[in-house]
């Protein structure tokens, strides 16, 4: 299948960027990987983005929230799922994003990515 839908995958691991990255592409999505590190990150200019994942924990001195509340400015009708070993979505990122999945469910991140790309926001 061919790659479709661009997706914004946004974690400080690069082991994890290329997970995420072969998930999502194993069903037809396009992965879009950008790192974070101690110097911030930087959004990919001029490329459509479908969905954004984002890990929770991204880095020491960068807030997911602040990552979400920028992406959500660039990419306003993107919907942004949260990535996390933690067990439920934390409050001040509730209202931010549209879903949360826990790490190590790559069945439920796919159904996710899968019913809000096709549910405009």
């Amino acid at each position: 299948m061919p790659p479709t839908a661009p997706v914004l995958i946004i974690d400080d691991d690069p082991v994890h960027l290329q997970i995420y990255r072969f998930i999502v592409e194993s069903v037809g999505f396009r992965g879009l990987p950008v790192q974070v590190t101690v110097r911030g990150l930087k959004f990919p200019d001029h490329e459509p983005v479908d969905a954004v994942l984002l890990d929770y924990r991204v880095a020491p001195n960068i807030s997911a929230r602040s990552v979400a509340l920028e992406a959500r400015q660039r990419y306003p009708s993107a919907p942004i799922v949260v990535l996390s070993d933690i067990h439920e979505i934390p409050d001040e990122m509730a209202a931010i994003v549209q879903g949360f999945v826990r790490n190590g469910n790559p069945e439920k991140l796919l159904e996710t990515l899968r019913y809000l790309v096709a549910q405009p926001l």
